[in-house]
């Protein structure tokens, strides 16, 4: 028994143990096996999951939005909208047309530059299969597919400012050409929409579209634009019962369809033989839009360095990043390089010199505009009451005449206190030391050694007077192009035969109006957006392949009101063109009969006080003033179609001001 008791002991013990094996074994398996199921368990809810399926559930949201927004009846939309922000006014086109205004005139559109769109007819291997496809404007595909080919095509010879060897781009036809700039984005598109209202169609409008990167005169030898739109309007009188066209330039457009007055009436082979009797023939009134009549400072910053203020705070937030060679590509040096062969840019440089836009220590526009006040809503057409006060007390005089400086210090100190090295024009009469270093982009700065880019920087300061001269400087080429075709001076005597030469027709102040008394000039415009007037430069320590100049955007004014912020000082204007610009030929130039205006053409000006959307409901808003959204502003369509429907600028209501242009022309010392 008690044998019987030892053996049974021993089994149990053993069993004991065997059960203490079993639960250890269960225990290390539960630590392999914990990890695993915890492993498992987060790559199952893993992040990447969870964006995709928050992707997924935003894609799926999209769609069944726009998939009701395209079931849903067309009221809808409407009264969400006005549900939210009120009633909606009628637009334009609607409002005339309840009023009893039908088609009169018809109308030609001449488009500015960058807006109208251009496509491949004949290119190089890279562009397989683009033809006929736009390489500007629409999409911009090829721009991202293939941005080296796209820059090869889109630019011009070097030399003769004209097509390269085995390549023809050309503009496209038709009221496409430039209804949209891009997708979503119109140009043209809101005005046609509203003069279809009245009754107009393709046969009354007439859209001339041209290839803005050309000089005005190579439009005609190379396409024979001008004489196109010669014959285009005539056969547009013809056919409309012998009335009149209203023409419509907008932005550069203006200045390319003053080309085309003198052009008409010139005898060939420079002209178009239409006679000195043609404009009063064919025209009823020029409407000009954002018209920069005597250029823009921005044009200089646009050759000086490929810049703008947008461009520049770009900069500001990635030093370095536009100039370097991202993905094989040296943005800012492909850009100069393509942009300095559209010899039409020349065309936009300041006119009148210092006498236009002041000198060292004066500017005719002074200190009377707040760049800080925020623009007051005005649904009003004719309503000038609601602009803004300025305590000019507050208001610190600007040097505006001072288009380039380098430095905070030389911008705003007394020319007086400005020391000068004028080592400009000796450095410019000096033999031409190119730069050793091996650029893979070549641009003319690569030909101009250190000694010259130092001059042009010790030089200091830079008026309308002597820009010139330093565009001459870093840009010999395009600059000895574009001489050939433009002028940038005030006429002595108009009656001088060499003011006959096409180089001088784009210029209002070496150049008459035609002899059209009966004929309408309007000066359209935007006013109450701060706009490039002025830059402050500095000389960059980038590599030698690199622009050597740039804006200096570290430079402020110093208080919230102080028109110079990032580098830039700002005047009036439309965000593009200073009022200075647009609106001086109709304040003094052309007002009356003067020697620029000798039939004594009525001339009107017509300013738009800018006012953005007061929410995104309103999209780029009816009443901007901005220098392409004014396009879609609903009081200059309404001016417009009234002067289309018959109506002249007196019952208009005449002159519509908001800005100070008539005390500026005041203090501009123009021989009338």
């Amino acid at each position: 028994m008690s044998f019987l008791r030892r053996r049974k002991g021993t089994d149990s013990s053993k069993s004991q143990n065997l059960r203490c094996n079993i639960v250890k074994e269960d225990e290390k398996n539960n630590l392999y096996e914990s990890p695993r199921k915890e492993s498992y368990n987060s790559k199952k809810w893993s992040c990447w999951d969870s964006c995709c399926w928050f992707i997924g559930f935003v894609c799926s949201v999209w769609w069944f939005l726009l998939l009701l927004y395209n079931t849903m009846p067309a009221s809808i939309p409407q009264y969400v909208t006005e549900a939210i922000t009120g009633p909606l006014t009628d637009p334009p086109g609607v409002k005339l047309r309840k009023e009893g205004l039908t088609v009169n005139h018809p109308v030609v559109f001449v488009p500015g530059i960058v807006t109208g769109g251009l496509e491949l007819w004949e290119g190089h291997q890279c562009a397989e299969g683009l033809f006929r496809k736009r390489l500007w404007g629409g999409s911009f595909g090829e721009l991202y597919k293939r941005p080296l080919c796209w820059a090869q095509h889109m630019s011009l010879d070097n030399e003769t400012g004209l097509d390269p060897p085995g390549i023809r781009v050309r503009p496209v036809s038709g009221l496409v050409a430039a209804d949209y700039f891009a997708a979503g984005y119109f140009v043209w598109a809101v005005l046609i929409a509203n003069l279809a209202q009245i009754g107009y169609e393709e046969k009354t409008m007439y859209m001339a579209a041209y290839d803005w990167r050309l000089s005005f005169q190579n439009t005609e030898v190379r396409d024979q634009t001008l004489s196109r739109i010669k014959s285009n309007i005539e056969l547009m009188v013809a056919t409309n019962g012998g009335k009149k066209v209203v023409v419509i330039p907008h932005s550069m457009g203006v200045l390319y369809f003053l080309h085309f007055m003198k052009w008409v009436e010139a005898p060939p082979p420079m002209g178009g033989g239409g006679g000195s009797e043609w404009c009063a023939k064919h025209i009823k009134a020029v409407m000009n839009i954002g018209g920069p009549f005597l250029g823009v400072p921005k044009s200089v910053s646009g050759l000086f360095s490929v810049e703008a203020r947008d461009i520049a705070i770009a900069r500001t937030f990635a030093p370095g990043f536009l100039d370097k060679d991202v993905f094989g590509l040296q943005t800012f040096q492909h850009l100069m390089r393509m942009t300095r062969t559209w010899d039409s840019t020349v065309s936009m440089i300041p006119k009148g010199g210092e006498t236009i836009w002041g000198g060292l220590d004066w500017s005719p526009e002074g200190s009377s505009f707040n760049c800080g006040a925020k623009t007051l809503r005005n649904n009003s057409i004719n309503n000038t009451d609601q602009i803004p006060n300025i305590n000019l007390a507050n208001m610190k005089n600007v040097n505006y005449g001072r288009i380039i400086s380098f430095g905070k210090d030389v911008a705003e100190a007394h020319s007086s206190k400005i020391e000068r090295v004028d080592l400009l024009q000796d450095s410019m009469k000096a033999d031409m030391l190119a730069n050793l270093t091996n650029c893979d982009i070549w641009i003319e700065y690569h030909d101009i050694g250190d000694h010259r880019i130092k001059a042009a920087a010790d030089y200091k300061v830079y008026t309308a007077g002597s820009i010139l001269d330093l565009l001459h400087f870093v840009s010999p080429k395009l600059m000895a192009r574009g001489g050939a075709h433009f002028s940038y001076g005030i006429a002595d005597n108009l009656d001088d035969p060499k003011y006959q030469h096409y180089k001088y027709w784009s210029n209002p102040l070496e150049t008459k109006l035609p002899d059209a008394p009966d004929m309408e000039i309007y000066s359209m415009y935007g006013v109450g957006i701060p706009t490039e007037r002025a830059y402050v430069y500095k000389v960059t320590t980038a590599t030698d392949c690199s622009i050597p100049f740039q804006i200096d955007t570290s430079v402020e004014g110093g208080s919230e009101d102080s028109c110079l912020k990032g580098g830039v000082f700002s005047a009036d204007g439309d965000e593009t063109v200073p009022v200075l610009s647009a609106g001086l030929m109709a304040a003094k130039g052309w007002r009356g009969k003067t020697r620029f205006n000798p039939s004594g053409i009525p001339t009107y000006i017509r300013e738009y006080s800018h006012a953005p959307p007061a929410n995104l409901l309103e999209g780029r808003g009816t009443q901007s003033g901005a220098h392409v959204d004014i396009m879609g502003n609903f009081a200059l369509i309404e001016d417009i179609i009234r002067v289309a429907a018959g109506a002249t600028g007196k019952e208009l209501g005449g002159d519509h001001v908001y800005s100070d242009i008539f005390k500026w022309a005041e203090r501009i010392n123009l021989q009338l």
